[in-house]
């Protein structure tokens, strides 16, 4: 699938949408702490692509794959997603990524399991500013608490770089009233329930 650009026609042309920071700020209800992302080259850098609308054309953080050019990200979110377009930032070089496939509530998948169908996959072109958005099916990415992002190749490069993925949608708190209710019925008061039979035994029949 094509992506959609959202821009005049002029590659040097760069647009400044206010609304666009609001839009892309789905990467503040990502659970850092357990997002993963495998065979890249320096630990951690795969966390520092996503990251503000404004801070995208920052070429200071960046992921680079390490053996080979394949790029395979766990995302975790601290609630729920309905997930409506990405954006991915690379090098005007053959590092760029080719191709992007994603997975909808797969927790913690490896190269191994990517051999899978995936819920949607997207022939890309080269992005060097953010211009081209990858628009998803929304009805199969709604509800969404875990986002597989698999980029299996480039244009011709050993390694593949990303400066930048941002992640358009809305989000839902996760709702924890019911742990809450849980956590009461596991510890009662036993106050509150009393046992006939234990009460008879304090008071003996004449």
């Amino acid at each position: 699938m094509a992506p959609h650009g959202k821009c005049c026609g002029d590659p040097n042309h760069q647009h400044e949408d206010p609304e666009k920071g609001v839009q892309y700020s789905l990467y503040t209800k990502i659970n850092t702490n357990d997002l993963e992302c495998l065979n890249e080259k320096v630990d951690g850098s795969g966390k520092t692509v996503f990251k503000p609308w404004e801070d995208r054309l920052n070429r200071e953080s960046f992921v680079e794959s390490d053996a080979d050019e394949e790029l395979l990200f766990n995302i975790p979110f601290t609630g729920s997603i309905k997930l409506k377009g990405v954006i991915v930032i690379g090098d005007s070089s053959d590092s760029h990524p080719s191709k992007m496939r994603l997975f909808k509530n797969r927790e913690r998948m490896t190269f191994d399991d990517v051999v899978t169908t995936a819920d949607q996959e997207f022939e890309m072109q080269k992005d060097t500013e953010g211009l081209l958005e990858y628009s998803t099916k929304v009805v199969t990415f709604n509800n969404v608490t875990h986002l597989t992002i698999h980029f299996p190749k480039n244009f011709g490069e050993e390694q593949t770089t990303i400066y930048y993925i941002g992640l358009r949608g809305e989000f839902t708190e996760a709702h924890r009233h019911g742990v809450t209710i849980c956590n009461y019925e596991l510890k009662p008061n036993m106050s509150d329930h009393k046992n006939p039979l234990q009460d008879s035994a304090h008071h003996p029949i004449a």
